[in-house]
C-alpha cells in the first residue's frame, strides 16, 4: 500500500511488542449503565485472548448462547484489554465462582438494554516503546504534540488486512466473480478489506498533496499537483497540514450528517474548532459523493470500484479523527517512551504509532 505519513520528521527505531505490558486498552462506554434492568453488565479484563475467546468462555460457563451475549467492539487479542459485555441477569449465579488465567470479572452492574456494537465512545491506550534513545524521544515528544493540535490520519490499521496484508485481493476477486465464499462472515470480512484498501489509498493520496502543498511554493505545486493555480494558492491559505477541498464530504464531528463543502471559507474555522472533519468514502452503495475538486480525486482514486458498488454496502468514514487527553513521559535510564491517549471508536492506536516512528507495523 502506498503509505504516506503528515508529520514531518525522520524515522524513529524502536521496539515495540503488543503485550500485557506494554499495549493496554480500556472501553470507553457510550453511556452510563442504569443499576437496574434485566440486564447483567460485566466489566472484564482479558489477556492475550481475543474477544470472539472471551465471549465463548463465558457462554461455555454460564450456559447464555454467544448471540446473546452483547459487546460494543472486538479489542485486540495481543495485549491487556477491558470492556464491557451483556448477559441476561439469570446467568449470574453460574458467575459466582468463576475463575480464568487470562479473563477477570472486574464489576459488575444492571442495565436495561443488551449492549449493542458500536454503543461505546471510544477506547483509552497505554502504550510503552523501549529502546529509545534522547533524540528519538524528542521526536516522540513533538510528534504527539502535534497530533494534540491538529489530529491524525483516520487510515485503518494492519488488523484489517490479515496476517499476510492481501485480504482486500480476496475481496476483490470475489467482487470479480473469480472467488467464491461460502462463510458470510469471511464473504463480508473479505469484501470490507476491499474497501479499506481503498480506502487508505484514498487518504494517503490526499496526505501526498497537503504535504506538497506544505512544501512546495505555489508555482512548483502547480507543476506537481496538475491542479489550477487558484485552487493551488487557496490551499496554500490554509494553515492546517491536512487541506480541505470544495466539494468534499464533511461531517458533525463526533456526531451527526454528513454534507457537501460548498463553501471552504465557511468550514474551515469549524473543521479547526473539531465541530466538523472529512470523511472518505467506503464504496457500494447509494452513498453521498464528493464533488468538484474533491470529486475528481475521488472518482481517480475509487475507480475500480466502480463495477462492483451494488456488491457492496457503502458508507463514509472519517478520515481525519482527533486524539484526547494525550500524555506521555520518557524514562531515559529504561529507554522506555510511555504515552496515553483516547481515541473515538474506530481508530486505531497502531496507526498513531506508525505514524509517530513512520513506518508500518
Amino acid at each position: 500500500m502506498n503509505r504516506q505519513f503528515f508529520l514531518g520528521h525522520a524515522p524513529v527505531d524502536v521496539l515495540f511488542t503488543k503485550n500485557a505490558s506494554d499495549f493496554v486498552v480500556n472501553e470507553i462506554p457510550l453511556y452510563p449503565f442504569s443499576g437496574e434492568g434485566e440486564h447483567l453488565v460485566l466489566h472484564v479484563r482479558k489477556k492475550d485472548l481475543t474477544t470472539w475467546d472471551m465471549v465463548q468462555y463465558i457462554s461455555e460457563v454460564t450456559g447464555a448462547k454467544v448471540r446473546d451475549i452483547g459487546y460494543a467492539g472486538l479489542k485486540d487479542k495481543d495485549g491487556m484489554t477491558t470492556q464491557y459485555i451483556s448477559l441476561h441477569k439469570s446467568f449470574e449465579p453460574k458467575l459466582a465462582n468463576f475463575s480464568h488465567e487470562k479473563i477477570k470479572i472486574l464489576d459488575k452492574i444492571y442495565h436495561n438494554n443488551k449492549i449493542r456494537t458500536g454503543h461505546l465512545k471510544g477506547n483509552r491506550f497505554f502504550i510503552r516503546l523501549k529502546k529509545v534513545n534522547p533524540v528519538d524521544a524528542m521526536k516522540l515528544k513533538n510528534g504527539l504534540k502535534k497530533i494534540k493540535e491538529e489530529g491524525f490520519p483516520n487510515f485503518f490499521g494492519y488488523q484489517r488486512f490479515g496476517i499476510t496484508g492481501k485480504n482486500y485481493e480476496l475481496g476483490k476477486e470475489i467482487l470479480q466473480g473469480k472467488r467464491k465464499e461460502r462463510n458470510h462472515k469471511m464473504h463480508e470480512f473479505y469484501l470490507s478489506a476491499y474497501q479499506s484498501y481503498l480506502f487508505n489509498e484514498w487518504l494517503s493520496r490526499r496526505i501526498e498533496i497537503s504535504r506538497v502543498v506544505e512544501d512546495f511554493d505555489i508555482n512548483e505545486a502547480v507543476n506537481i499537483l496538475k491542479f489550477p493555480k487558484n485552487v493551488v494558492s487557496e490551499l496554500k491559505k490554509q494553515k492546517q497540514f491536512f487541506k480541505l477541498l470544495q466539494g468534499d464530504v464533511l461531517h458533525h464531528y463526533p456526531a451527526g450528517k454528513a454534507f457537501v463543502c460548498e463553501s471552504l471559507e465557511a468550514e474551515l474555522p469549524r473543521f479547526l474548532a473539531r465541530d466538523i472533519t472529512i470523511t472518505g468514502w467506503l464504496v457500494g452503495g447509494k452513498n453521498i459523493r464528493a464533488e468538484q475538486e474533491a470529486g475528481e480525486i475521488e472518482a481517480k482514486m475509487f475507480a475500480e470500484s466502480e463495477p462492483f458498488l451494488s456488491k457492496m454496502n457503502g458508507s463514509r468514514r472519517f478520515a481525519w479523527s482527533f486524539a484526547e487527553e494525550i500524555e506521555f513521559t520518557y524514562k531515559e535510564e529504561e529507554a522506555w517512551f510511555e504515552m496515553h491517549f483516547s481515541l473515538p471508536k474506530g481508530s486505531y492506536a497502531t496507526v498513531i504509532i506508525e505514524e509517530l516512528i513512520k513506518d508500518t507495523l
